[in-house]
């Protein structure tokens, strides 16, 4: 069994996963250390070691608030979030690797961002354990990169400094240690040409930011997207991100007043729990990303109206109860100031969704659509219109999750059934909900090897097909206690509503 590879910077040693058929490898750096003069630029070089480095544990994890609280109020620290003495460290960026032990060559690669809102997060969270994955013949990698202020801070000063990088150092992490797995995967089995992306939430939008970089043409060949495509149906900014380079640069010059400092000289010196504790009691909102006109080029949400970026299959979906989308409005005059500033000469048409006089209670009802659901299907038939042919395999998961806390399909916990680690949570899932994850992660695999999500399940038997995504019959498929394609028809509202964003936004 292989448990010891030699990478370009030298040799790492992993250990048995729990089937010691698969190596896991915790802990490889893959760039510079981000602290002293390297905080807040582009990852840096990974300097080379001697001897052989121990790969048992993860890395620290990236700077940010402690999530572990009350699993009694919280369901994020009922479900992963468990352990509040994880190390934190601004030393953050290392990536894990599981991989087959038997000698295999050429196998696909997953590369994996976790989500968190580009504010918390890690990858030593027990549902992101690879060893389902790497079991079916497939490398997993996943990565560590910098988050909040750390990750995305701007400032006119580093502008200046640095206009090569002047900003998005966490996509640019999530960048470096993709193209560290270009060069070094082979190493662990694993095909440096046959590279899959994939994320959830936060780590979905990475994915959409790093299909609009140019410069990433040829890096990956597909691109899974879970939970993390948004679209703002009735022209209202969804979220607190992407912004300006200049609303960027001013929230970072309000940051270092903040600081007390006055220079981005004085701002390194500053340790980083002094950074991270003014960040968190400071209420202006999210890090994120900005369009920087480097790595950034335009908002990475906006990924599908531009035929430049990254053209590659690609599989999307969510959760059915996240992420819902209704107009601003509490009043029919409000709903009629809406109808004039966003859709002009079609107000009428748009009002005409609506009961009228509209109430707050009418208007949530008539206009409440799910935001994710609004944009892989504008991104569909965005596609179809400009003649571009690869793929995209939507999804919608619907499962009844079990538990006290009667959760819904509430956003991330999809998270357990792809990648197969329903075993590590507390809920009481039963039969049914394992042979929905078997059959999740095998499309997934399936995906991940060829592009398309159909073919044999890990027993050999043929997976219920999977059709692409055709704006003249459009179907998706349906995660609930089986796995099954659904006709996906829009309401007249979505209908209306895509056409005019496109119109809008193309």
């Amino acid at each position: 069994m292989i448990r010891r590879v030699q990478t370009e910077n030298g040799w790492v040693r992993g250990l048995p996963a729990a089937d010691p058929r698969i190596t896991s490898y915790k802990g490889i750096p893959f760039a510079d250390k981000p602290i002293g003069k390297n905080r807040w630029r582009a990852p840096q070089p990974c300097p080379d070691w001697e001897g052989e480095l121990f790969c048992a544990d993860f890395g620290p994890i990236a700077m940010q608030a402690n999530c572990a609280g009350d699993p009694m109020k919280d369901i994020y620290a009922r479900e992963w979030a468990v352990d509040a003495t994880l190390p934190m460290s601004e030393d953050c960026l290392y990536l894990n690797v599981w991989a087959p032990a038997d000698g295999r060559k050429n196998m696909p690669v997953y590369v994996w961002y976790f989500g968190g809102g580009l504010q918390v997060g890690n990858t030593t969270e027990m549902e992101f354990d690879g060893e389902r994955i790497a079991r079916r013949g497939v490398v997993v990698v996943t990565v560590g990169y910098r988050l909040n202020a750390f990750g995305f801070l701007c400032h006119p000063e580093i502008t200046k400094a640095q206009p090569d990088a002047p900003a998005n150092f966490g996509f640019l992490d999530q960048q470096a240690a993709t193209r560290w797995v270009k060069r070094n995967i082979a190493a662990f089995g694993g095909d440096p040409n046959n590279i899959t992306i994939g994320g959830q939430s936060a780590g979905g939008m990475s994915v959409c930011a790093q299909m609009t970089n140019p410069d990433n043409k040829g890096l990956f060949q597909r691109a899974i997207i879970q939970s993390g495509t948004f679209a703002r149906p009735y022209g209202d900014r969804f979220g607190l991100f992407p912004r300006s380079m200049e609303e960027s640069e001013q929230q970072g010059v309000r940051f270092f007043e903040a600081l007390g400092v006055k220079t981005l000289e004085e701002a390194r010196a500053l340790d980083a729990r002094t950074i991270e504790n003014k960040s968190l009691e400071w209420p202006w909102g999210c890090w994120g990303e900005a369009v920087d006109g480097v790595f950034s080029v335009y908002p990475s949400a906006e990924w599908y109206l531009h035929p430049d970026r990254v053209i590659c299959p690609v599989l999307l979906g969510q959760t059915s109860t996240e992420f819902m989308a209704a107009p601003d409005c509490k009043t029919d005059e409000a709903l009629v100031k809406l109808a004039e500033d966003v859709f002009a000469d079609r107000k009428e048409e748009f009002l005409s969704h609506f009961t009228r006089p509209a109430t707050e209670e009418s208007i949530f009802k008539e206009g409440n659509i799910h935001a994710i659901d609004f944009a892989i299907r504008a991104a569909s038939v965005n596609n179809q219109k400009n003649g571009i042919d690869q793929p995209f395999y939507a999804y919608n998961f619907d499962e009844d999750i079990p538990g006290w806390d009667n959760p819904g399909t509430f956003h991330s916990v999809d998270l357990w059934f792809f990648f197969e680690t329903l075993a590590k949570c507390w809920r009481p899932f039963t039969g049914k909900h394992y042979d929905l994850a078997r059959n999740m992660c095998d499309y997934w695999v399936n995906f991940i090897k060829t592009g398309d999500p159909n073919g044999l399940d890990s027993q050999g038997i043929e997976l219920p097909y999977w059709p692409r995504l055709d704006e003249n019959k459009p179907v998706r498929m349906l995660f609930k206690d089986d796995s099954r394609p659904v006709g996906w028809e829009l309401a007249e509202i979505e209908k209306f509503l895509i056409g005019e964003y496109l119109k809008r936004e193309g």
